[in-house]
C-alpha cells in the first residue's frame, strides 16, 4: 500500500506566511540595495528565517520575480495574468462610470509600491539570464493584460476612438508603465493625486474620446 502524503492546513498556512515574509523582505532589500548586493543570507536575516528556508524558496532569480508579483497585486501570479486574478475580477465588477478611475487607481498604487523594485528587476535582468527570461514572461503577461483592458473598454462602450486596438493597448501599457511613475513622481516630484489625474485625462484623450 502506498502511504498517503500528509497534509496539514496549519502547516500549509505557516509555509505560505513564511514565503510572504521572505518575499516582503526581498522586495524591500532588492529595491533598496539592488540585486547583486542582496545575498540570501541578508534576506534570511531580514525575514527572520533560516538561510535554509530562504534557499528552499529560492533561487534568488525567482525570489525577485515573485517579490515583484506579490508587491504589484498582493499575490504571486504563478504564470497568470492580472485578469485571471482576484484583482482583475474586482476591476471588471466596477460600474462603467467608475471603471477608468478604478483601473488607474489600481495601477498607480501598484506602481508606487514597485517603482524602485522595477528598476532593480531591470538591472538584474541584464546580468542574470534566469531573471531576463522571467522578465520576458512577465512582460508577455502585461501585454495580454493591456489587450484585455482595451477589449473591456471597447466592449463596454467606453473606448470610442476608432483605430487599431493593438496599438491602443500598447499605448496604454506605455502610459501607465512603472517607468512613467519613476519619471513623473520620483524624478519630477508630482504628487500621487496629480499623477492619477494625468493618467485618467491622458487615457481618456488617447482611447476614449472619439
Amino acid at each position: 500500500m502506498t502511504p498517503r502524503a500528509y497534509s496539514s492546513p496549519l502547516r500549509t498556512a505557516q509555509a505560505a506566511d513564511t514565503r510572504r515574509r521572505i518575499l516582503d523582505a526581498a522586495a524591500e532589500l532588492f529595491a533598496r540595495d539592488g540585486y547583486a548586493s542582496t545575498s540570501l543570507a541578508r534576506l534570511a536575516e531580514a525575514a527572520g528565517v533560516s538561510l535554509e528556508t530562504v534557499k528552499a524558496n529560492g533561487p534568488k532569480s525567482s525570489l525577485i520575480l515573485a517579490a515583484f508579483d506579490q508587491a504589484f497585486t498582493g499575490q504571486e501570479s504563478h504564470g497568470s495574468t492580472i485578469g485571471q486574478q482576484d484583482a482583475g475580477a474586482r476591476l471588471l465588477a466596477l460600474p462603467d462610470d467608475e471603471l477608468l478611475e478604478g483601473w488607474v487607481e489600481f495601477i498607480a498604487s501598484a506602481n508606487a509600491r514597485i517603482s524602485r523594485l522595477w528598476i532593480a528587476l531591470l538591472d538584474a535582468s541584464m546580468g542574470d539570464p534566469a531573471v531576463e527570461q522571467g522578465l520576458e514572461a512577465l512582460q508577455s503577461r502585461r501585454r495580454t493584460d493591456f489587450r484585455d483592458s482595451m477589449a473591456a473598454f471597447r466592449a463596454r462602450g467606453l473606448a470610442r476612438r476608432p483605430g487599431d486596438d493593438e496599438e491602443f493597448a500598447a499605448a496604454l501599457q506605455f502610459l501607465v508603465s512603472p517607468s512613467s511613475y519613476v519619471q513623473l513622481v520620483l524624478d519630477s516630484g508630482w504628487s500621487m493625486r496629480r499623477y492619477r489625474e494625468w493618467l485618467v485625462d491622458t487615457v481618456e484623450r488617447t482611447v476614449f474620446t472619439p
